[in-house]
């Protein structure tokens, strides 16, 4: 198939190019708009107890979830005053009467301590905003500048958890075009030092952009029936620009060899394909089953991720065996250079390593165990309003919340109960909880076991007689293990079947819900990148090799995780706030991205070795031949795919900070001291076992005969 694409794209190269062309500017158009028809999402999992009891808040009680919190600080220094007390309730009415608002809780209406600051300046006004999040936060972003304001008698800022999310979003656009405007000068200019002939760069940029537009014309596509995360534009960005580049190097540097051989322009362009597109499908392949296994986790968020590596593999893989292999056959004399010297500094380390096998590959084992450690410690927690940059006025109204407020009322956990009953000793016994400010329930507002006044908020009870009761939270429970605290209410006898939900409870599911699936899609990952790899070697050992490799960079990318953003070094540098603990999707997410893109190095280190190995059947020489002719090429490759990713360092979300930074770092130590060091003194030691199969299973492995007579000279 490989082959036949190849001759297609030199026999019919002014009709493919015409057509990508055509094909890139369609789909820059379309997918321009991208950002736009992508959604936002909400940290909470489909069918969990927190989800139902938000069903049974919004249905049966038309409450739920205060998202949208103003503080209100008084002009006079006293939210007691006649003025403040009028102006707190105007603005409250003005509230309630915005579109989307369908609950308001003001200080001044309900009289309630959770709502005061302790020093008496501050009071807080909360609201819901009924609707999807990307509804919400739509209409939060005219809303905000609106409510943000200094009158006569009041100060307003805004803030909550869908104020914070909101900001987020943008962050993480602003974020998008900021890589975007860095990432492509950078690349380019990368390309030109690697490949030292401009027409070459711009061919692999090509094949990059191609990727990109691709992708995020196919991410609005699926929008238009499915959700999809604005997240996943910016994974489309640096993973469609670094695959791009990748397999665009590895095509362009496979037909410089074949011209270097002798053989005629459009005949190499056919044996380039055919080799080097073999690898670049199998590497495609192995990218997007990692990814894929996002799909096992039950949100949009994460599954957003698997379709954008799935299309961003297809447009890659398509760039770089169909349009470059046209794009060479017309100005392939343009891209043309000497190839790889005889000996360069990557086979020279691997020579000496493999003479002293037990030596190198114990020193580096030991560096990089040692920069693995601190995963030892990564604690899971939970997303806080550190994930913005200090200044950012969600945040900063966050803080002074938790500064000057003894409760946390934005984060009340909502239990409600399936039947009529009476509460009394529930509440009470609720409010002698650890972490537990207050309850509110139909009979009262209840703290430290006993009844202090009336409900502090309205509609605790649907017209069927069943009650809710609003357990409000200390800030130091918010800002301490939040499941913790949600398990202790729920572990609480109640005198009625009950749920527990609230924006904690929904925080907490979705950790639980993360953690217990984990397993399966790390099962995924291995077991379907082993099968891979075995495919296209024949080997039982070498995929067992790989994966064992594969964890190790990763142990290292969990590590700088631990050491840099949870524990905070560095965080005066790279500008972040580290709050003791890493929100659980995103090294999940990680996992999959570096996963995938250390076995695609794999891949194109073990193809060119297991060529080499076919030839001459000596697997020392193999493997220094494999090194020399491929690892400069992944090295540079490596670079350039981490400086994409690196684009994410100077990002303002934590969450693309961390993406950035840990992804980089481990592509970084992969095709060095993994691929160069570990890998030939793996292989060195294993000898002839590394070739070995059983007889039924050597049947299985993938083979292209077309493409082995087209590398035999067998061109027609």
């Amino acid at each position: 198939m490989l082959t036949r694409l190849g001759r297609l794209a030199v026999h019919r190269n002014r009709a493919v190019l015409i057509g990508a062309l055509l094909v890139l500017l369609g789909l820059g158009a379309y997918g321009a708009g991208a950002q736009d028809d992508l959604d936002l999402a909400r940290w909470s999992s489909p069918g969990t107890e927190s989800v139902r009891a938000g069903e049974v808040l919004r249905d049966d009680f038309r409450t739920g979830n205060p998202n949208l919190a103003l503080l209100v600080t008084a002009r006079d220094g006293d939210v007691d005053s006649p003025r403040t007390q009028r102006a707190g309730r105007e603005l409250a009415a003005e509230v309630g009467r915005l579109a989307l608002v369908t609950d308001v809780t003001s200080y001044w209406d309900a009289e309630s301590p959770a709502l005061r600051a302790e020093d008496g300046r501050r009071g807080l006004i909360l609201a819901r905003l009924e609707g999807t999040a990307t509804e919400t936060r739509a209409q939060l972003a005219t809303l905000s500048p609106q409510l943000t304001r200094s009158i006569a008698d009041l100060d307003v800022r805004v803030g909550g958890q869908e104020e914070i999310s909101r900001q987020v979003g943008e962050e993480a656009r602003a974020d998008f075009l900021r890589a975007e405007a860095f990432a492509l000068p950078a690349v380019l200019l990368l390309l030109i030092l690697v490949h030292r002939r401009t027409v070459a760069a711009l061919l692999t940029v090509a094949v990059g952009l191609l990727s990109v537009l691709g992708t995020l014309a196919g991410l609005r596509l699926l929008a238009q029936f499915t959700e999809v995360s604005t997240f996943a534009a910016n994974l489309a960005l640096v993973l469609g620009l670094g695959l791009g580049v990748d397999y665009s190097l590895f095509v362009i540097n496979r037909y410089r060899e074949e011209r270097a051989a002798g053989h005629p322009q459009q005949q190499a362009v056919v044996r380039a394909t055919a080799a080097a597109g073999r690898t670049v499908v199998f590497s495609g392949v192995t990218v997007a089953v990692s990814l894929c296994a996002l799909l096992v986790f039950p949100f949009f968020f994460l599954s957003s991720f698997a379709y954008a590596g799935v299309l961003v593999v297809l447009s890659a893989v398509a760039g770089a065996v169909l349009v470059l292999p046209a794009a060479l056959a017309r100005w392939g004399h343009r891209v043309e250079r000497p190839t790889a010297p005889a000996s360069g500094f990557w086979h020279r380390t691997a020579l000496a390593a493999m003479s002293r096998p037990l030596l190198a590959g114990s020193a580096v084992l030991a560096v990089l165990l040692l920069a693995a450690a601190p995963a030892l410690g990564l604690r899971f927690g939970l997303p806080d309003e550190r994930t913005l940059p200090e200044g950012a006025s969600s945040r900063t109204t966050s803080e002074t919340v938790h500064r000057d407020f003894a409760a946390e009322p934005t984060d009340t956990v909502q239990v409600v109960l399936d039947e009529p009953a009476d509460t009394r000793a529930y509440a009470a016994e609720l409010s002698r909880l650890p972490g537990v400010f207050q309850v509110d329930a139909t009979s009262g507002a209840y703290r430290d076991g006993s009844r202090v006044g009336a409900p502090g908020q309205d509609r605790l009870a649907a017209p069927d007689g069943r009650v809710r009761l609003a357990v409000v939270p200390t800030q130091q429970a918010m800002y301490g293990d939040v499941p913790a605290f949600v398990e202790r209410i729920r572990d609480t006898p109640a005198p009625a079947p009950a749920l527990v939900g609230g924006y904690p409870g929904e925080t907490t599911d979705f950790r639980a819900t993360l953690l217990d699936r984990l397993p399966f899609a790390v099962g995924i990952v291995l077991v379907a990148t082993y099968v891979i790899l075995f495919l296209m070697t024949g080997s039982v050992l070498l995929p067992a090799k790989a994966t064992v490799l594969n964890l190790l960079s990763l142990a290292v990318m969990f590590g700088c995780l631990v050491w840099v953003f949870q524990d905070g070094h560095l965080s005066g540098l790279l500008g972040f706030t580290p709050t003791g603990s890493i929100e659980p999707s995103i090294p999940v997410l990680m996992f999959c991205v570096a996963y995938g893109l250390s076995m695609d190095y794999e891949v194109f280190m073990l193809a060119r070795i297991k060529e080499e190995h076919e030839r001459t059947g000596e697997t020392e020489r193999a493997v220094g031949e494999g090194i020399r002719r491929s690892a400069p090429l992944i090295t540079a490759a490596a670079g350039i795919l981490a400086l994409s990713f690196l684009s994410y360092a100077t990002s303002g979300v934590v969450f693309l900070k961390e993406l950035g930074i840990g992804t980089a770092l481990t592509i970084l130590v992969d095709a060095t001291l993994i691929r160069v060091v570990l890998l030939p003194v793996t292989m060195r030691l294993a000898g002839r076992a590394n070739w070995w199969a059983p007889r039924r299973l050597r049947r299985l492995r993938i083979r292209e005969p077309e493409a082995a007579d087209v590398l035999r000279g067998e061109y027609v």
